[in-house]
């Protein structure tokens, strides 16, 4: 059953004062002074994907830091994730309702994190059915606080103020993939065991082929680790065995090509593997660990300031217990 949950407290009161002061007088939005551009683009027939910027979640950006898309079919139409704020998802549903009338029927969020779950509320007030892995709406009830803490800095109070956080209806299981349809339009819905997170699902599209992979697949962004990095290269195979057409990843280009584009993310997390599990068999300590791991090759990654040592400390806690 979808839950939920008010997003205000828990920030102490200077900050609250400071935030809604900055978003009184501060400088527009990167939204707002971006140049004018479609914010959905067809990549297939009927398939729309927008591409995110490739950055952390600050007022400027209002949380557009990731990518979604939607599908139309003859009879209704599915949206795949919906932003990282209520403001994100509004210019998606304008965007959509520019471009076709049908009925949003269902949403689908690949997975829990706040840059693609954010702006459901705006779709579950058009009526659409919130779709996710078995484990999405646990995983959503279990961060909701934390996400109170951080988000509340990072977007603004502004638009935190008027945050609801919605999650599923409806869970896929695990190795039991479930079929929607649009309207002589078939979409499938594959929940995967733990990787990215415990609760990533891929969408795909039968008639062109389109794969939505949420952040199983990074692009440019340096994968971010929050479920299992065994897990993640034990499907990296399985996943680039799909046979798609057009790939649409969790952060990153639009027009990439499948299956090579997989390399890059591949070759950080192998690495980061054998860096992490080389270091626990030479007794290394946990801080030198998450500064030196696959440097080299988050390196080559946007962000990789920002997530490198997060990943490396995730890695151990997980590998020291093989």
């Amino acid at each position: 059953m979808r839950d939920s949950v008010r997003f205000c407290c828990g920030v102490p009161a200077m900050i609250l004062a400071f935030l809604a002061f900055s978003a009184v007088l501060g400088a527009p939005s990167r939204a707002e002074e971006r140049p004018t551009r479609p914010f959905f683009v067809e990549i297939a027939d009927g398939v729309y994907a927008h591409q995110g910027l490739v950055e952390e979640t600050s007022p400027d950006n209002q949380g557009d830091i990731s990518n979604s898309g939607f599908i139309v079919g003859d009879e209704a139409v599915a949206v795949i994730d919906t932003g990282g704020s209520v403001a994100v998802a509004e210019r998606a549903l304008a965007a959509i309702r520019r471009i076709t009338d049908k009925p949003i029927r269902f949403v689908i969020n690949t997975h829990m994190h706040p840059d693609h779950i954010f702006g459901n509320q705006v779709f579950a007030a058009e009526g659409a059915t919130i779709l996710g892995h078995e484990r999405l709406g646990a995983a959503i009830a279990a961060r909701a606080e934390s996400y109170r803490m951080s988000m509340a800095e990072q977007l603004g109070i502004a638009e935190i103020d008027r945050l609801d956080i919605v999650g599923p209806d409806e869970g896929v299981a695990v190795l039991a993939p479930r079929i929607v349809d649009l309207g002589n339009r078939k979409i499938v819905l594959t929940a995967w065991k733990t990787a990215h997170t415990d609760n990533d699902l891929t969408v795909f599209d039968t008639r062109t082929q389109t794969l939505f992979t949420g952040d199983l697949v990074f692009l440019d962004h340096l994968p971010v680790l929050d479920g299992s990095l065994a897990g993640w290269l034990e499907q990296t195979a399985d996943l680039m065995a799909i046979e798609a057409a057009h790939v649409v990843p969790g952060h990153g280009p639009l027009d990439a090509r499948w299956p090579d584009a997989m390399a890059p993310q591949t070759g950080y997390l192998e690495r980061l593997a054998g860096d992490v599990r080389s270091a626990i068999a030479n007794g290394d300590g946990l801080q030198e660990t998450a500064e030196s791991a696959a440097r080299t090759e988050a390196e080559a990654f946007a962000l990789a300031d920002a997530f490198r040592r997060r990943n490396a400390t995730a890695a151990f806690a997980e590998l020291e217990w093989e």
